[in-house]
C-alpha cells in the first residue's frame, strides 16, 4: 500500500479470518496489498451519469476526490469511466480512456494504488500503462482479451459474479436453482482455473459476489450470506455493497439516502471475512471501521482516551 495512502488500522491487530485458507497479500502490477485487515477501496465516478454520485463529475472534480479519498484513508482507488446504469448507452474505448487516463495520471502521481473498473481491453491497458495495478471486471471474466491484458501485466484482478453482459438488468427469481452460493462457488473455480492458464494467479485475484448483477435483491442476500464459503476460496473477497439497489430495496431510500444501510451490510460482510470495502463515502467508512473494531477488540482503546471538548457537543445556534 502506498504511503500517501495512511491505513487507519496503523494500531490495530490481525482480524480473525473465517476461511481456512486466509489470503493476507493480494499481488498487483505495483507491488502487494496488504488484505490481512480490511482496505476502503474508495470509488471515483470519471463519468457524467454515475447511478449514485451527483457530484462535480468533471476531470477536476474527479481527481479532487482522489485526493479526498486518499486523505479520507482509502487504501485503493478505483476509477470508472463508465456507468453501470441499465438504462445509459455504453461508451467506446476511446471515450472511456479519454474520461479516465488523466484522473489515473493524477491518482499514479499521489502514490496511490489504483483499480480500473472497466471491461474493455483497450482501457485497461491504457490505465495499467498509465499506472494502475488492478483490473477490476464486472464481466466476470469472460472477456479473455481483457484478461490477457491484466495477465500481461501482472495486474490483480476482481472477478465479479454475474451472468449477464455489462449493462444489463435480469430479475429472475427463477435463477439459480441449485442455490446462488453454490452456483457461485463453481462460476469462480471454473473462472480462477481459466485465468492462471492465462497468466492471472490466485493470489492475484479478488472474488466480488457481484451485489445487484444479475440478482433480484433476495438473490443478493442469499449471495451474501454465502459470504463465508466464498472466502473459503482463498481470494480475499470485495464487499462491493455500496448504496446498491438491494439497500434501496430493503430500505426504500434512494442512492444518496443508502449510507446506514450500507455499513449494515459492510459489518455483515467483514464479519463473515470480507477484506475489500468499495465504497463512495471513505470517511464514513473510516469512521466506521474504527468503531467496529475498537468493539471488537482489533483497536487499541487507551483507558486515557478523553473526547476533545471542542467536538462533545453541537455548537449552539447563534439565532437562539
Amino acid at each position: 500500500m502506498s504511503a500517501a495512502a495512511k491505513s487507519p488500522w496503523s494500531k490495530v491487530s490481525s482480524i480473525v479470518i473465517v476461511t481456512s485458507v486466509p489470503a493476507t497479500l493480494l499481488r498487483t502490477a505495483k507491488g502487494e496489498v496488504d488484505v490481512s485487515r480490511p482496505v476502503i477501496v474508495g470509488v471515483v465516478n470519471a463519468t457524467p451519469d454515475s447511478f449514485s454520485d451527483r457530484g462535480d463529475r468533471s476531470t477536476a472534480g474527479s481527481i479532487r476526490q482522489v485526493h479526498e479519498h486518499l486523505g479520507n484513508g482509502a487504501g485503493i482507488i478505483e476509477i470508472g469511466g463508465e456507468s453501470n446504469v441499465t438504462n445509459r448507452p455504453a461508451v467506446g474505448p476511446e471515450e472511456e480512456i479519454e474520461r479516465i487516463l488523466p484522473v489515473v495520471e493524477a491518482a499514479a502521481a499521489a502514490g496511490a494504488t489504483i483499480s480500473i473498473d472497466t471491461y474493455k481491453p483497450a482501457v485497461a491497458a491504457a490505465a495499467l500503462t498509465a499506472g494502475a495495478a488492478i483490473v477490476n471486471d464486472i464481466s466476470g471474466g469472460g472477456n479473455l482479451a481483457l484478461m490477457e491484458v491484466a495477465g500481461g501485466a501482472g495486474a490483480g484482478v476482481v472477478l465479479m459474479h454475474t451472468v449477464v453482459e455489462p449493462k444489463t438488468q435480469r430479475w429472475d427469481e427463477s435463477a439459480y436453482p441449485e442455490g446462488i452460493t453454490a452456483h457461485q462457488l463453481a462460476f469462480f473455480e471454473e473462472r480462477l482455473e481459466t485465468l492462471a492458464g492465462l497468466g492471472v494467479e490466485r493470489d492475484q485475484v479478488v472474488v466480488d459476489p457481484g451485489p445487484d448483477f444479475g440478482k433480484t435483491p433476495r438473490q443478493t442476500v442469499d449471495s451474501l450470506r454465502g459470504l463465508p464459503e466464498l472466502c473459503a476460496l482463498g481470494c480475499p473477497v470485495m464487499l462491493a455493497v455500496s448504496r446498491k439497489d438491494f439497500v434501496g430495496a430493503i430500505t426504500h431510500r434512494r442512492p444518496s439516502e443508502r449510507g446506514p444501510g450500507t455499513f449494515a451490510a459492510l459489518a455483515f460482510g467483514l464479519d463473515c471475512g470480507g477484506r475489500l470495502l468499495r465504497v463512495h463515502d471513505v470517511a464514513g467508512a473510516r469512521d466506521f471501521l474504527a468503531v467496529w473494531a475498537a468493539l471488537r477488540g482489533e483497536a487499541e482503546v487507551d483507558h486515557g482516551l478523553r473526547i476533545a471538548e471542542e467536538i462533545r457537543r453541537e455548537p449552539p445556534r447563534e439565532d437562539v
